[in-house]
């Protein structure tokens, strides 16, 4: 199971750093305009339509395998196996808050004392 979380992380961080790339490397809609212009050239190593198209299309699917493995993670992180239905169960004693009553033990019928309660403000008399 930790070898395919190992294996699920490694797909997902390079997908996002390699569609990152991607994204950065592709043109925006008003990159054409520019060019027309003669503020740059429009051939590119792909022809014409040639790189937007293989682009977007890596993109597309690097963006899928990227949500994919984020699920697989997301599923294989909350999938795992719940000893009580509360989170402080687990914790020992020697955890709790200095000077607070100790917990009662399980199965124990001797009542616990309740904590001393601070002094509150002193109460100003209204004339």
């Amino acid at each position: 199971m930790s070898i395919l979380l190992t294996v699920l992380l490694t797909v997902q961080i390079l997908s996002a750093l390699v569609m990152t790339g991607l994204i950065l490397v592709q043109h925006g809609k008003g990159a054409d305009m520019g060019a027309a212009f003669g503020s740059g050239t429009s051939g590119s190593l792909f022809g014409a339509s040639g790189s937007a198209n293989f682009l977007s299309r890596s993109t597309s699917a690097l963006a899928a395998v990227f949500f994919v493995s984020t699920l697989a993670l997301a599923y294989f992180g909350s999938a795992q196996p719940r000893t009580g239905s509360s989170v402080l169960e687990g914790t020992p004693a020697a955890q709790q808050i200095p000077g607070a009553a100790p917990a009662p033990q399980a199965g124990s019928s001797e009542p616990v004392a309740p904590a001393p309660v601070a002094p509150g403000p002193a109460q100003i008399p209204s004339k």
